[in-house]
């Protein structure tokens, strides 16, 4: 009798056990789902506010974005003291560009990296790897030259160099751009380079610039900064 009493109480027990197994709430996985969240995170991070330029898409994409951004003033803030500069509405394509890079503050922390006295001053370059990034990030372009606007490489205006890889049609180089500095204007330049804007306060610190040492290849013994452009209307 015990012993039925004690294989019934055993039946009973593991009985239970598994009504108490079938309860169980099953818990969310936290690592799984924060690894979700991380996923979600890093999308909305990375997502483009703009397409990576190439010289293809460029032009459509400056026509769109110049009818947009009508900003024509910029200042830019050098270790030397600070340039303004108008830029010219009919020269859009190369205007907008200029704009661009400005919101995208690429030129903060790029160099005035060739100087000639009496000649130019050209920046908007870098031998950092951050510069070097935000070319990746922004794309690789180039802009044709639009030298049929009537301007001339007078003393104060600035102008776009061409781009430095095969370029037998001297397309500009869109993240470069120098100042005429040379007293009577460097007219010689014409009809290979854009002429986009020039000079409406700040001479004297283009002067200063133009003025320093520089190695043999026109790089300044010691670095000049263009710190950074706003637009100022």
């Amino acid at each position: 009798m015990r012993v039925l009493l004690f294989v019934c109480c055993l039946l009973l027990l593991n009985c239970e056990d598994k009504k108490s197994q079938s309860k169980k709430v099953v818990k969310p996985d936290i690592e799984t789902t924060n690894n979700s969240k991380k996923k979600d995170s890093v999308k909305i991070i990375t997502e483009r506010e703009f397409p990576k330029l190439n010289s293809k898409s460029a032009m459509y994409f400056f026509l769109d974005y110049e009818k947009e951004n009508k900003e024509n003033k910029v200042r830019m803030t050098t270790d030397f003291g600070e340039i303004d500069i108008l830029l010219f509405e009919n020269t859009k394509y190369h205007r907008a560009n200029f704009i661009f890079l400005t919101k995208q503050k690429y030129f903060e922390n790029t160099q005035f990296y060739r100087v000639i006295d009496n000649f130019i001053v050209q920046g908007g370059n870098s031998d950092t790897r951050a510069t070097a990034r935000k070319r990746s990030n922004i794309g690789r372009y180039l802009l044709p030259t639009d030298t049929k606007k009537g301007y001339t490489h007078d003393r104060g205006v600035i102008s776009m160099p061409s781009g430095e890889i095969d370029n037998p049609h001297k397309l500009a180089s869109p993240f470069e751009f120098f100042i005429v500095s040379q007293r009577g204007g460097a007219k010689f330049l014409d009809g290979d380079y854009t002429i986009f804007g020039k000079v409406i306060r700040g001479m004297d610190v283009v002067d200063k610039i133009a003025a320093v040492k520089t190695d043999e290849a026109d790089w300044p013994l010691k670095n000049i900064y263009i710190r950074k452009v706003e637009i100022i209307d």
